[in-house]
């Protein structure tokens, strides 16, 4: 699960803690800085991070 910190509109807070406990085999990673629109604004990252876990 990828979530960016500030989120303004799906608070981490109230929607990690939950979302990761109900996936069987999930991980968790937080952007620092990144808002609710981080899979576009910040493509070239997450494309990265999403690429490397799949690979791994």
């Amino acid at each position: 699960m990828l979530h960016g910190d500030d989120d303004q509109i799906v608070p981490t807070a109230g929607s990690a803690p939950k979302s990761i406990e109900l996936l069987r085999s999930g991980t968790f990673k937080t952007y620092p800085g990144f808002s609710h629109g981080m899979l576009t604004v910040n493509a070239d990252v997450l494309n990265a991070d999403l690429l490397a876990f799949v690979n791994a």
